[in-house]
């Protein structure tokens, strides 16, 4: 990696790369330095559009901003959305009205950034939400969706002056920064919540530490099962806080429960949104990495699903879609992750497994995940090898499932687009 400046006219992996190395810890919790830097721009950048919805959870917050999003379009707002990790190219972490902006575009707003930080050292994710944030207020969007990296009240994401608060889901991860105490996790994520503004919270039987906080601030609590419900019916559902209903929803590609946490946001928003945007939006909402299915028979499927709550959800999914079907599993994990909890609800759908390792400083081997399973399970050096090894063996009435990281469905992701654009 480079520690030299690049110049304004560098490529962007070039770019990337020298922002990677600046910084002494890639992970710097912590809201000093990049809130100075960003009350350096003129005008700010901690009030990036008219209107700002940050989510923070465990799980979910991707798929809440994308059903957020296909509904705002479908209302005529210019949506800007800033999401991590990415599968295949940084491109994919902001986009502006659902596409994603030309390497040119991240290049100037790096650019500005780094000029801007002068002597103040930044990490990679800080600089990158403040290029985000540049990018939304150059692009004169109407609402940005802001997607919390890890945890909430110390991500770089929270020194932005926001209207609406989020929190999706709760349960244990990131261990390392955030602890395995559910009531400290809960106040972390529950750190986003501002003083007299709604705050919706999507976990059922939330710690206590988010009402109190809530209460401390005199932030305005929408928890789910008191101030908002939903429940599906046969292939359609319905949601209702308070006096208001909507009936006869279309069940979204995307997690029910993210989808009811998206209408309570947008609900209390104050944006002119009908109930039609609202049918449109859960229609078109889709998100990478999430239940994507890439093909039939076999049928193959990719889910970022990195955690025990991530892993239930999709277990429920698998079975309900696939029953009776012969599963064959490519998993790969990061070794700060719960890796024996993961497997072992994945082990519920009784899959064949196909074990690869990630490659980087968080990443598992096959063989660190071999220990909680079989003794004779199969081990590949990438998710490409492992994957060609899944779909050789599976039966056109199979299915081949591609789980555990952003990492190993990236890798799979890109190697499928690239067979597309061969012919193959």
């Amino acid at each position: 990696m480079s520690s030299q400046r690049p110049q304004a006219t560098s490529p962007l992996p070039v770019w990337l790369d020298y922002l990677q190395s600046i910084h002494s810890s890639a992970i710097d919790l912590g809201l000093d330095r990049i809130t100075e830097v960003a009350q350096r721009a003129n005008p700010s950048l901690i009030k990036p559009a008219p209107k700002v919805i940050t989510v923070a959870g465990t799980n979910g917050k991707g798929s809440t901003c994308a059903i957020m999003e296909a509904i705002l379009l479908d209302a005529g707002y210019k949506v800007g959305v800033y999401s991590s990790p990415h599968l295949i190219s940084y491109n994919e972490r902001v986009r502006i009205n659902g596409e994603e902006l030309a390497d040119t575009l991240h290049i100037a707003a790096f650019d500005y950034i780094e000029t801007l930080r002068g002597q103040t050292s930044l990490s990679f994710f800080e600089i990158a939400t403040l290029a985000a944030l540049h990018l939304f207020m150059q692009q004169s969007v109407d609402v940005v969706l802001l997607e919390v990296g890890l945890g909430g009240r110390l991500d770089a994401t929270n020194i932005v002056d926001h209207d609406v608060s989020v929190i999706t889901s709760l349960a244990v991860d990131h261990v390392d920064w955030l602890g395995d105490d559910i009531n400290v996790i809960g106040f972390e994520k529950a750190g986003i919540f501002r003083s007299g503004k709604p705050a919706i919270c999507g976990q059922p039987n939330a710690p206590m530490t988010v009402a109190a906080h809530a209460d401390d601030i005199g932030a305005t609590l929408y928890q789910v099962e008191y101030q908002y419900n939903y429940k599906q019916v046969d292939e359609l559902w319905h949601w209702q806080s308070g006096s208001f209903d909507m009936n006869d929803l279309p069940v979204p590609n995307l997690p029910l429960a993210n989808a009811a946490t998206a209408l309570m946001a947008l609900g209390v928003s104050e944006l002119d949104i009908t109930d039609m945007n609202v049918v449109n939006g859960l229609q078109n909402a889709r998100l990478a990495g999430r239940m994507q299915q890439l093909s039939s028979k076999p049928d193959v499927i990719l889910d970022v699903a990195h955690n025990p709550h991530s892993a239930e959800y999709l277990v429920k999914q698998v079975k309900q879609r696939f029953a009776g079907r012969k599963l064959h599993t490519v998993v790969g994990m990061l070794h700060d992750k719960d890796v024996e909890t993961t497997l072992e609800v994945l082990k519920a759908c009784d899959p064949k497994w196909y074990l690869t390792s990630l490659h980087g400083p968080r990443a598992a081997s096959a063989q660190e995940l071999s220990q909680y399973l079989e003794s004779d399970t199969p081990e590949f050096d990438s998710p490409v090898e492992a994957f060609e090894a899944a779909l050789a063996e599976a039966q056109s009435e199979d299915v081949v499932l591609v789980v555990g990281s952003f990492l190993t469905v990236g890798a799979v992701l890109e190697y499928w687009q690239t067979r597309r654009e061969n012919g193959e």
